[in-house]
């Protein structure tokens, strides 16, 4: 980093990054044009061969300008799109390594891919990651013709794709692939016990398509990879316990609805039902943990709004894009509680084998780079924990999108009523509308209203995402109104008129889609997301947000004068309005807290995770199994070398080092995972948590690779081995017979402090008046 930027970045406030620098490039790409323009394809591809066996890592300014030049002509030839200058800068900006915002219907997709081929010029393999399997095929598809046009590889990975298949994915000069599916693949690799079954090539460039979302939204559930079925008998039992209870004696909910907790009542009614004396006596804790976990999963989450139930399975509902989080679970039994809820075969959690977050899987790559609509709100993350900065390109047409201050009313009611008042209004007039609302219920509830009150609309939430591209895509037809959950990484242009051009004058002089929000999202940026599907192109739109005092517990009890409300329940106060920003920017404060909080306690295995990686690549691909193992029992070794030769003895080494080195590390995430659901109370003893935890995954993990090797030597004097190797059954050496992979929600409702310290609390309290 040269002396400006390092200067620019330590007085520059995050989102100021200077995209304007490669305006030049951009300008000579223009003058190149015609030279560009008039080669024909195969002249076009020589030219791109030829800057790519020349160029080096470093692009020069005539390297950059060639390269936008060659892109440009590549992307109209093959899929008949001529790119702007702005995505020639948006380019430039992510060949600098910077996350670029860009507004929606501004061509990012097209941006991501002219990069790709500079990144592929520079001798860099690039993996263009998104939040979801659809947008990667659609993507690698889409944009494919371009890539093969000027010889380059290109690839897609998606959940169903085979081992074979993501191996020669991954080994294209470009390949397309969700974030969820590359970090998968990762944990599998690490659990190989021979090269040739790796499917991931090294990591090199990662370009991330809605930066925001991914490196920040999904960077706070960690993927796991998980074997060996561990059923938990307890959750219908406990489930069973709490349906019994009266919700209005027996149980008593934090005011923020993130806790839930037993009254003296209901901890009594608890009891009785179990035909115990004391909850809290020793030797109950396991059944007190269900109780207590059974209780959330029955008044906290609730059925289509946390998840939805399936072909028989619950399936956890993304509160960040309102669709299904596919292979998502939540964690320590309480996903096994919502199932016996329901009444659905109760699922066991596994042992896990492994584990990353997105954040160290994104880290994992020497170079990375992003785009997204609404890049700027998220820059102080970006910059804290990628060091990465954020550049605004330029829209190509003016917007002249009107967004209008938000309606605001006494109650949910009001607010409601309002909204059908206003949606029935503008539909008479053909004016289409984009209704976003904040979960699947709240989207069917008000599809059936405007049903009943004879609009004619559509609904996209969870239950049809396989409908999206067609729905969205008439969204902006004459007369269309759309309901949907959150818009964030659906990634389909919305079209004034529809698939009808005639109608697309039509529906500009009625003033473009009107965009309506059903209330303020967690964050400012997934507000902007929902903005930003009106006045795409510089069209004509509007968008507006009708909210009340109900949606937020921050507002709720905020009086406003009856004079500032009219006789529809809105309120005119400029406090008001004042009170529900400030609680949404509250909302946000607490949502980066919780990532910092789970970034500062996933550091230590994360370093725990790199030396256990190094270790383990020593043994796979090296001679450090058969180093040990000879060394520390060379009267056997050398036996077995004289009868069966060196390889099959070497390879028995391997794998049992391999395997012991895997379960230990397995057992230490176990040990590192039940310290962590415990270590909010050392606060009550005056001890920091995080310190506390640091200090006793340090202590542990000190001698797991050891201890490991320890195993290894000791199974080995014993081992079965013949001229196949290890018999693995015979030494007892199993490996879990199947794997399966998920995505952990860590923070189902609330932080782990909020509800830990409350429950604790009414517990100590409870505890003590029994004394």
């Amino acid at each position: 980093m040269g002396l400006r930027q390092s200067f620019r970045r330590w007085i520059g406030r995050p989102g100021t990054a200077d995209v304007s620098q490669h305006s030049s490039a951009v300008d000579a790409a223009n003058r190149l044009a015609a030279e560009i323009d008039a080669l024909d394809d195969a002249g076009l591809a020589e030219r791109y061969a030829v800057l790519r066996e020349f160029v080096t890592d470093e692009l020069t300014p005539d390297d950059l300008a060639t390269l936008l030049a060659i892109g440009r002509s590549a992307a109209e030839r093959a899929v008949g799109e001529r790119s702007y200058d702005e995505q020639l800068l948006g380019a430039a900006g992510l060949l600098a390594g910077q996350v670029i915002e860009m507004a929606t219907g501004e061509g990012k997709t097209m941006v991501g891919a002219l990069a790709a081929t500079g990144f592929v010029a520079r001798g860099r393999r690039v993996q263009v990651l998104s939040v979801n399997d659809y947008l990667a095929r659609r993507d690698a598809e889409w944009m494919g013709p371009i890539f093969t046009l000027l010889g380059i590889s290109v690839g897609h990975v998606t959940q169903n794709a085979t081992p074979e298949q993501r191996r020669a994915a991954y080994a294209t000069d470009v390949c397309y692939a969700s974030i969820s599916e590359v970090g998968f693949d990762t944990l599998r690799d690490r659990l190989c016990t021979d090269p040739d079954q790796r499917v991931l090539t090294p990591l090199d460039v990662a370009v991330v398509d809605e930066a925001d979302a991914v490196m920040i939204d999904e960077a706070k559930v960690p993927l796991v990879l998980a074997g060996s079925d561990e059923q938990g008998d307890d959750a219908s039992e406990a489930a069973r316990i709490v349906e019994q209870l009266d919700p209005e004696t027996d149980i008593e909910i934090g005011g923020d609805r993130r806790s839930a907790n037993l009254t003296e009542a209901g901890l009594q009614h608890v009891e009785q039902l179990l035909g115990i004396d004391d909850l809290y006596a020793a030797g109950q804790e396991r059944v007190l943990t269900a109780v207590n976990i059974a209780l959330h999963a029955q008044v906290l989450l609730t059925r289509d709004v946390d998840y939805l139930v399936e072909d028989g399975q619950v399936k956890l509902i993304d509160l960040n894009r309102g669709r299904v989080a596919e292979l998502q679970r939540w964690p320590d039994g309480l996903h096994a509680a919502v199932e016996a809820k329901e009444e659905l075969a109760v699922t066991g959690r596994g042992v896990i084998l492994d584990s990353t977050t997105i954040q160290a899987l994104i880290s994992s790559y020497p170079l990375v780079c992003g785009m997204t609509g609404t890049a700027v709100a998220a820059a102080e993350q970006l910059r804290e924990f990628y060091e990465l900065e954020v550049g605004v390109i330029p829209t190509h047409r003016p917007n002249i999108r009107v967004d209008e201050e938000d309606r605001l009313y006494v109650d949910q009611a009001d607010k409601e009523q309002a909204l059908i008042t206003a949606i029935v209004e503008l539909h008479e007039t053909g004016r289409p509308v984009l209704v976003g609302t904040h979960d699947v219920a709240a989207s069917e509830r008000l599809h059936d209203r405007l049903v009943e009150a004879g609009v004619d609309c559509s609904v996209l939430n969870a239950k049809n995402d396989a409908e999206e591209a067609t729905l969205i895509a008439e969204a902006g037809r004459l007369g269309a109104v759309t309901v949907s959950t959150q818009m964030a990484g659906r990634g389909v242009d919305i079209r004034l008129g529809g698939a009808d051009e005639a109608d697309r004058e039509a529906v500009a002089e009625l003033g473009g889609l009107l965009v309506i929000g059903t209330g303020r999202y967690p964050t400012r940026r997934l507000d902007d997301q929902l903005r930003g599907r009106a006045g795409r192109q510089g069209d004509p739109g509007g968008s507006v947000f009708f909210t009340s005092l109900q949606d937020n517990p921050e507002t709720a009890s905020f009086v406003v004068r009856d004079s500032q409300v009219d006789e529809t329940g809105r309120i005119s106060s400029a406090a008001a309005q004042h009170q529900v920003e400030h609680a949404q920017r509250v909302g946000e404060g607490e949502l980066l807290d919780v990532h910092r909080n789970s970034w500062l306690y996933s550091q230590q295995l994360h370093h725990q995770r790199l030396a256990v990686l190094e270790r383990r690549e020593q043994l796979l691909t090296g001679d450090a199994a058969a180093d040990l193992i000879a060394a520390r029992s060379s009267e056997r070794w050398d036996a077995l070398v004289e009868e069966l030769g060196e390889e099959p003895v070497a390879a028995a080494a391997r794998t049992l080092c391999l395997f012991h080195l895997d379960q230990a590390w397995s057992d230490h995430l176990a040990f590192a995972q039940d310290l962590r659901e415990g270590i909010h109370l050392r606060a009550l003893g005056r001890q920091t948590p995080l310190h506390a935890f640091h200090a006793e995954a340090q202590a542990a993990f000190r001698t797991v690779i050891s201890d490991a090797d320890d195993a290894a030597v000791e199974v080995f004097d014993s081992a079965v081995i013949t001229a196949d190797g290890l018999d693995e059954d015979a030494s007892k050496v199993r490996r879990p017979s199947a794997t399966w992979t998920y995505l952990v929600d860590d923070n189902p409702f609330g932080t782990p402090e909020d509800h830990l310290f409350e429950a604790f609390g009414s517990l100590v309290k409870k505890a003590a008046g029994r004394d």
